[in-house]
Formats: structure tokens, C-alpha cells, sequence
């Protein structure tokens, strides 16, 4: 790596240390990716995310952190907190990252196995490794090089999560009755990711979500289709039919009650890049209106993640009696989640056809959030993204996905400010198969973090 020899002394010698210490930072992320740390019982054991907090745990310890401790959370999960103290006087700074990692999906579609962190064609390859477990390494490594250099000039809180991926909100409701905990005048959230590879990018703003299950209900029990068939409700159709009305005809998101016309200003996305970031095959046009980055960053989303019903191997001729699906709202910055939620609510018992019975249970919830790139924390990250980066400026651009920890945060310390950074550039694939990291990225933020820390620590001085 090489850095612009105007910046700041620290420069040169941080990148090379950061450099040395890649290696490591490797080994130790093949240990945490083989934790197949899924925050759900259902699908993987607890004993997986036990383990991988109790590596963060000790990963914590062997860097000098004190008051280490497993923080058992409402939501049955555990996140790891310790606290790495700075002289006397300076600021604090919370560094957040997340364990837990979304599922495998289809395991024989990895080209690698996913708990098994594989290097191939200059990247990382691993369920988590850039989301997020790659964070905290991110994290270590910054801290190792600061070390290094002279000491870290900061005090440091760190909190990894242990059930983000999930969305039941463990960390928010533990924060929320610890508030003295998590309190920093800097807060960096390592969750996030450049808008492209080798293009420096803090996140500007989170859609937030809410997370509805449906249930529809038209029989007693499963029919034979031959003899009921075209009289007898069919619940799986009521249920495509529900569905259905979620979408305009272009695909546009359409919930009754909920604004859907925001626009971005801002970095842009082109469709080109996007298609090809997002894979989309050729021929599939997008779906929405406005540019890819209103859809994406300004306006909200609808997807179905999950729907029962019978597989196609094995599949009986049978009216069905019930069915079940999953719904995902992201809700854009300027939206109240908590309205989302009641109006998505309203709109699939409002469209549930043919007197069908209807259940709707939320599952989860989180706020958008929007950052203050106005700050003296975001000029510090831009002189140390320029630096990390040679010839490029830090950008700022949304996030579609969801961080809810981030409005706790915001809500409980209004004064602080809060950053985010992270691996989870297009090609990281992330919540996808093959999820990847670039170690360059990887590097190239750790150095970044380093000389935040050192910048913001001596900005709070003048």
C-alpha cells in the first residue's frame, strides 16, 4: 500500500504494520467464519454462537481489554463488551460489530464450503466474513497497529452482537436498560461498506425494517383437488393473491398508506452498474421507478423471504388449507417504522380475498436512521479514508439494509456521533451464497480506522 506522503507521519508506518499483522488477520478469521453462528435455534445449534462469542470474548481479553464480559441479552442471544481504557482525559469510542451471520441458504451453490474461509481469486471466501464477522478483525487490527505506534489514543468500548442478522432487537432492549454502558462521545459502527471496491465510503443512512409473518386460513383440512377443486378455497392462492397486491405493475412497492416517491440526492447508481453488481440476468428488466439509488436508499421495499408451502417433489393434487409466508419491509429515512408496520398490517388484512381467515405476527422491527456527515468525527474519517485511500475522497451513500442498534444508539446519546464503515462492498455478496471479502479492503480500512482514532483523539485536544 502505498500512502500519500503529505498526510499525517503516522501514515506509512500504520500501513506497513497493518500489512504485517494480514496474515494473522487471516488465521484468525478462518477460526471465527467455521462457527456456523446462525442466531436461530430452529436452524443451527446454540452452541455455534456460544462458541464464536466466547472467541470474541478471548480475542478481547488477549488485547488488553477489561471488564470483558458475555452480556445475556432478552432476545436469548449474548453480546460480547470490554472496555480497552485511554489516558487520562481523552475521548471514548465505541467500535460495534456483529457474530452472528445469516444462513448458508443453499449449501451445494457455495463453491466453497461456507464455514471454511477459502482464499480464491484474491479474495476470502466465507458465510460472515465480510458481514460482519470481518468487522471485528477490522477493529483488532486497527487497535494492534495503533499499539504499535505509540498507544491508542483513545478509550475503546467494544460491543459485537450477537444477533443482528436476526432482527429481534437483544443489544437495543439490553442498551436501553443499561444506558451508562455503550456511552462514547464517538460511536463507529463497522457494519457496513464501500460503494465500491478501492472506493472510500461512509454510510450516510439506513432504510429501517419490520419483519411480518401472514397466515391464511380456508379449510379445516387439505382437499383433493379433483373433487373440490374450483369451489373449495384454495389458501395457498389466497395467499399468492395478498401477496400480490404488494407490487404495482413495474414492481414498485405499493403498501396503502405508505409514501413510496422519495428521491435520493446524492451519490448515484447507474443501472449498469447495478445490473451487474445485482446479477441480474439478461433481458430481466428492474422492477420500482425513480433511479436505482430512490429505490434503493429513499423509498421503501417489500420482499417476501419465505413462504410454506408444499415442495414441488412430492407434491400431492390438494387444495390447501392454510399457508404462511414471511414479509420484509424496508422502511426509507423520514418514515416511522412503527406506522410501517401498522399499515402493512392493515394492507394484507385489507387484501386478503374471499372472507379468508387472516393472522398477521410481527417478528421483527428496526428505524432508519440518517447521520450527520456535518460533523468533526466524519472531517477526521475523510482525512483518514484520503489518506488509507491515495487519490480518492471519501464518499457518502444510503444503505438499503438495516442496522435498528443504530436510532437505540442515537436515541440514548443524542450527542454523540456516529460513523459507519465496513467490508460489505457489491462483491462481498453478502446474505447471499459465496459471500467473500477483499483483504485489501480489509487493510486498507483497518489503516483507515487506525488513523481515524488517531485524528479524531487529536482534534478533541484543539
Amino acid at each position: 500500500m502505498t500512502a500519500d506522503p503529505t498526510i499525517d507521519p503516522l501514515v506509512e508506518p500504520i500501513a506497513a504494520t497493518v500489512a504485517s499483522l494480514m496474515p494473522r488477520a487471516k488465521a484468525e478469521l478462518t477460526e471465527l467464519v467455521a462457527f456456523p453462528s446462525v442466531a436461530d435455534p430452529a436452524q443451527f445449534p446454540r452452541s455455534a454462537c456460544e462458541g464464536a462469542a466466547e472467541w470474541v470474548a478471548a480475542a478481547l481479553h488477549a488485547e488488553g481489554f477489561t471488564d470483558v464480559a458475555l452480556l445475556d441479552t432478552p432476545d436469548g442471544s449474548q453480546s460480547v463488551y470490554g472496555y480497552l481504557p485511554g489516558p487520562e482525559g481523552a475521548p471514548t469510542v465505541l467500535l460495534y460489530a456483529h457474530y452472528d451471520v445469516q444462513p448458508p441458504l443453499d449449501v451445494a451453490a457455495w463453491d466453497s464450503p461456507p464455514f471454511e474461509l477459502t482464499e480464491r481469486d484474491g479474495r476470502w471466501y466465507g458465510r460472515g466474513a465480510a458481514d460482519c464477522k470481518g468487522g471485528f478483525i477490522m477493529h483488532l487490527l486497527a487497535l494492534r497497529a495503533l499499539k504499535a505506534h505509540g498507544g491508542v489514543p483513545v478509550g475503546v468500548k467494544m460491543i459485537v452482537e450477537g444477533s443482528e442478522e436476526q432482527g429481534t432487537g437483544g443489544l437495543e432492549q439490553y442498551a436501553q436498560a443499561h444506558p451508562e454502558l455503550l456511552a462514547a462521545d464517538t460511536i463507529v459502527i463497522g457494519d457496513t461498506g464501500n460503494f465500491r471496491v478501492g472506493l472510500p465510503t461512509v454510510t450516510s443512512s439506513l432504510r429501517g425494517m419490520t419483519m411480518l409473518r401472514i397466515q391464511v386460513d380456508t379449510l379445516e383440512g387439505n382437499l383433493h383437488s379433483g373433487m373440490f377443486g374450483g369451489a373449495a378455497p384454495d389458501a395457498l392462492a389466497a395467499l399468492i393473491r395478498v401477496l400480490d397486491s404488494l407490487r404495482a405493475e413495474d414492481g414498485s412497492t405499493t403498501v396503502d398508506g405508505l409514501a413510496a416517491d422519495a428521491e435520493w440526492e446524492g451519490l448515484q447508481y447507474g443501472e449498469k452498474d447495478f445490473r451487474q453488481d445485482a446479477k441480474v440476468l439478461d433481458g430481466v428488466g428492474l422492477i420500482g421507478s425513480g433511479t436505482v439509488a430512490d429505490r434503493l436508499w429513499a423509498r421503501p421495499a417489500v420482499t417476501v423471504v419465505g413462504i410454506d408451502c408444499p415442495p414441488v417433489v412430492g407434491a400431492t393434487p390438494s387444495v390447501q388449507a392454510s399457508a404462511r409466508a414471511q414479509v420484509s419491509l424496508r422502511v426509507p429515512p423520514g418514515q416511522d417504522a412503527g406506522t410501517a408496520t401498522r399499515l402493512l398490517t392493515a394492507h394484507l388484512e385489507a387484501h386478503t380475498p374471499w372472507g379468508a381467515r387472516v393472522s398477521v405476527e410481527q417478528v421483527g422491527q428496526g428505524q432508519p436512521f440518517q447521520a450527520d456527515v456535518t460533523s468533526p468525527a466524519y472531517r477526521a474519517m475523510g482525512e483518514a479514508l484520503r489518506a488509507a485511500y491515495p487519490g480518492q475522497e471519501m464518499q457518502t451513500a444510503g444503505m438499503g439494509g438495516s442496522i435498528p442498534l443504530c436510532n437505540t444508539l442515537g436515541e440514548l446519546y443524542p450527542e454523540a456521533e456516529m460513523l459507519l464503515i465496513g467490508l460489505s462492498e457489491p462483491e462481498a455478496r453478502i446474505h447471499a451464497v459465496n459471500e467473500s471479502v477483499a483483504p485489501g479492503e480489509l487493510e486498507r480500512l483497518s489503516v483507515a480506522e487506525a488513523l481515524f482514532l488517531f485524528n479524531y483523539a487529536r482534534s478533541q485536544k484543539n
